[in-house]
């Protein structure tokens, strides 16, 4: 299941890292971003292994539109979910302020001559 949603980001939280049971090394980076929804929600995204880098060069503040994944697991008769970014995008914020271009009657193309208009066919 993929989905995405947009945000602001809160809170950038300090990456974590270890090793696993298996001798494997694992990093993560949790990050919160909160929603322009009429009735704002707050969401904590994990990123996981080489993913986390997707969050370098982002601050709080920043508006974010996140991809994400949602996974649960039981584990000793308990069910606990992850929230999974996988993909992150900042809007351009340069094309909403910039105003679109002023409008002038030498935008308008001149009429076509009497006898090119005489060549359609209908």
């Amino acid at each position: 299941m993929s989905l995405a949603v947009k945000g602001k980001i809160q809170q950038i939280l300090k990456p974590q890292s270890g090793t696993s049971q298996a001798g494997k090394e694992w990093n993560k980076q949790e990050f919160v971003i909160e929603t322009e929804e009429q009735y704002p929600r707050k969401v904590c995204f994990t990123l996981f292994g080489e993913k986390t880098s997707l969050i370098n060069g982002l601050s709080v503040g920043d508006e974010v539109e996140v991809s994400f994944n949602l996974e649960s697991r039981e584990y000793n008769g308990r069910w606990f979910h992850n929230v999974n970014a996988w993909k992150i995008d900042k809007p351009s914020m340069g094309n909403i302020s910039e105003p679109p271009p002023e409008f002038s009657a030498g935008d308008i193309p001149p009429e076509p001559a009497e006898d090119a208009a005489s060549d359609l066919p209908f």
